[in-house]
């Protein structure tokens, strides 16, 4: 029988992937085989010995201690690509959030309420605040071409938009998904100096933190839109809100709220909605239960982001 921690609400079309007479799954239980968890923050956590495997339902893993379970050697799962659609819709609701000005146009209509006959006219009177532009023929500069970022700068095509992509590690299959109309930069600084938009689809790792500083933010085309969808850290919040300020910056659309954030008028701040979708939880919570599974029974590693992947199926006669 093997133990099963979970750290967070995991959706049940996934733990139904753990057979119960071969598993027992729990919020609270003592030598657990694997830990599955989806935002649970474990740096601070005393993981136990009996631990194999922990499985992040989910993608960006920033929230585990990986370099001590590589120490340990104790494979850490994820599900790329299992919340990619549900990233996708997000990040092009924002960008239109942000052309035609939804939001602060919203809470203008909302403040009329008590307007009486006078409706009509302050409404007209109140729209030309809110005049907004349209995506055929600007340019959507999309930051890493994984499974997200795939998606997003397909989209992107669809709406009319030119599309440029930055991703020096693309991988083979990533880089077939990629429509042949997505124009792949040979930098990052190029790809700000394109684009009246800049969306964002890496992990926070020490090469990513801090990526979007004022020098980039500068370098994109006056009235620029920014989007971050991928983690709070990618982007340097002083520098955006400085650029807000200026009038370079037209909006920044995040996923990843402060309390400097939230107060700035020109800001869309979400409340971490990316991978919130039934779909994406059910995606997400079955691909790493059928992981950790295959890791404890098989010892087969698939989508891990601290150890190759190594499969060897079982040969005839096991038992």
């Amino acid at each position: 029988m093997y133990k099963i921690l979970t750290l967070n609400n995991i959706a049940v079309a996934g733990l139904r992937r753990l057979p119960r007479k071969q598993y027992e799954v729990a919020s609270e239980i003592t030598h657990p085989d694997a830990i599955i968890l989806r935002s649970h923050d474990m740096h601070d956590m005393d993981i136990p010995e009996s631990v194999a495997a922990i499985g992040r339902a989910g993608v960006g893993v920033n929230n585990i201690p990986i370099e001590k379970l590589s120490e340990r050697g104790i494979p850490v799962f994820n599900a790329p690509g299992a919340n990619a659609n549900a990233v996708k819709e997000l990040a092009i609701a924002g960008l239109l959030l942000a052309a035609r000005n939804i939001c602060p146009a919203w809470k203008y209509v909302q403040d009329l309420q008590d307007a009486g006959n006078d409706l009509d006219k302050k409404i007209e009177a109140g729209k030309k605040q809110f005049v907004g532009f349209e995506l055929p023929g600007r340019t959507f500069g999309v930051i890493g071409l994984g499974a997200v970022g795939v998606e997003v700068a397909n989209a992107a095509l669809t709406l009319g938009m030119k599309v440029a992509g930055f991703d020096p590690q693309i991988t083979v299959r990533r880089a077939w998904q990629l429509s042949s109309g997505v124009d792949q930069t040979e930098t990052l600084d190029h790809l700000f100096k394109l684009s009246d938009v800049v969306s964002m689809h890496v992990p926070l790792v020490n090469g990513t933190r801090g990526l979007v500083n004022r020098d980039r933010l500068a370098l994109m085309r006056q009235g620029g839109v920014l989007i971050n969808f991928a983690r709070g850290g990618v982007v340097d919040n002083e520098a955006a809100l400085a650029s807000l300020d200026n009038g370079h910056l037209r909006s920044y659309v995040c996923d990843f709220p402060t309390a400097e954030l939230i107060s700035h008028p020109k800001v869309i701040a979400l409340p971490h909605l990316g991978a919130s979708t039934v779909e994406a939880e059910e995606n997400c919570a079955i691909m790493v239960a059928e992981n950790v599974k295959d890791y404890l029974e098989n010892g087969n590693i698939r989508h891990s982001v601290n150890f190759p992947e190594a499969i060897l199926p079982r040969s005839d006669g096991w038992r």
